[in-house]
């Protein structure tokens, strides 16, 4: 996914000059091509998220369009304040790029494990908030980015996140898209864990049971309409994402649902639950221990249509 973005925004950059990329003393290896071919629109703002923030703030109300970049929590948690009252409530064109989502970066510890990001984003106003689940959803969130006026999030995971090919095509900021239809169940994925919903998704299949797949690519705003169609058309919703179901993606089919007076509906949050992860490992193995692998969801979507 970042070489994906990157390689995207280099593109764009060549041809629209208001774009300049601000990082937080990282990536440099990734940035080579940036900083040789296009140095007057990479900035270095060495390890200080905050000014960072407010650097690409003051660019952008001069008339930029500016991307924040760095990993894990720091593009986000560390500079909230600035976020919010800066670049957000001024309506800049801000664009705040965070690499590694949920365990990308799991051996590093609680201080990288970005699993709370979600939630607090989309609970500013004036923000809009992009959760690609692939590769080609990476490159058409960050089209999107300089498109959509105003402060926008990027949340990308570290992985591949590789998708079949022969699904739908269509990128449409705020609304879900159908990658894989059924009666069964929905299952809505956002993130690069869809790499585990495709093998959820398909080892239901060899068991007879067809599930709709989605990905929220977007979770600001919202797709509301999928969620109700879903849940009047299957009976059965489930969330998956790699994040703390609070606030996250969960919550947040859960308030729509609710909003929306859906009754009789079957609906399971997949995510991470109460308490710090204090264990650190490769993103794989925490998938395992927090019971987020492909094996664990299968087993929970099976339990939960036997009930």
């Amino acid at each position: 996914m970042r070489d994906a973005f990157i390689r995207r925004f280099t593109e764009i950059a060549n041809e629209d000059k208001r774009l300049v990329l601000i990082t937080g003393d990282l990536g440099f290896c990734v940035f080579d091509e940036i900083r040789q071919t296009l140095p007057d629109q990479f900035i270095n703002a060495g390890v200080a998220e905050q000014n960072m923030t407010a650097v690409a703030t003051g660019m952008a109300m001069g008339g930029f369009v500016t991307f924040t970049y760095s990993i894990g929590n720091f593009p986000t948690l560390r500079c909230l304040e600035q976020i919010r009252n800066d670049a957000c409530y001024h309506g800049a064109d801000v664009k705040v790029v965070s690499i590694g989502g949920g365990f990308s970066y799991g051996a590093l510890g609680i201080s990288h494990h970005a699993t709370e990001d979600l939630a607090i984003l989309r609970s500013l106003p004036d923000i809009t908030v992009f959760s690609p689940t692939s590769t080609w959803e990476t490159e058409r969130a960050t089209e999107a980015l300089v498109e959509t006026p105003g402060t926008c999030f990027l949340r990308l995971d570290k992985s591949f996140a590789n998708e079949p090919e022969g699904v739908d095509d269509v990128f449409q900021t705020g609304r879900n898209r159908l990658l894989r239809d059924g009666d069964a169940c929905s299952l809505f994925v956002t993130g690069g864990i869809m790499e585990e919903a495709w093998h959820v998704a398909e080892k239901l299949s060899r068991n007879g049971i067809e599930i709709r797949l989605y990905s929220v690519h977007t979770l600001k705003p919202f797709d509301i309409s999928s969620v109700v169609q879903a849940a009047e058309e299957t009976g059965v919703i489930v969330t998956l994402e790699e994040h703390n179901v609070d606030g996250g993606l969960g919550g947040l089919v859960a308030e729509t649902l609710m909003d929306a007076g859906v009754d009789g509906c079957k609906f399971r949050r997949i995510g991470l639950r109460a308490g710090f992860s204090s264990i650190v490992g490769s993103q794989h193995y925490l998938r395992q221990r927090y019971e987020l692998d492909a094996d664990a969801v299968y087993k929970s979507v099976k339990d939960l249509l036997a009930q």
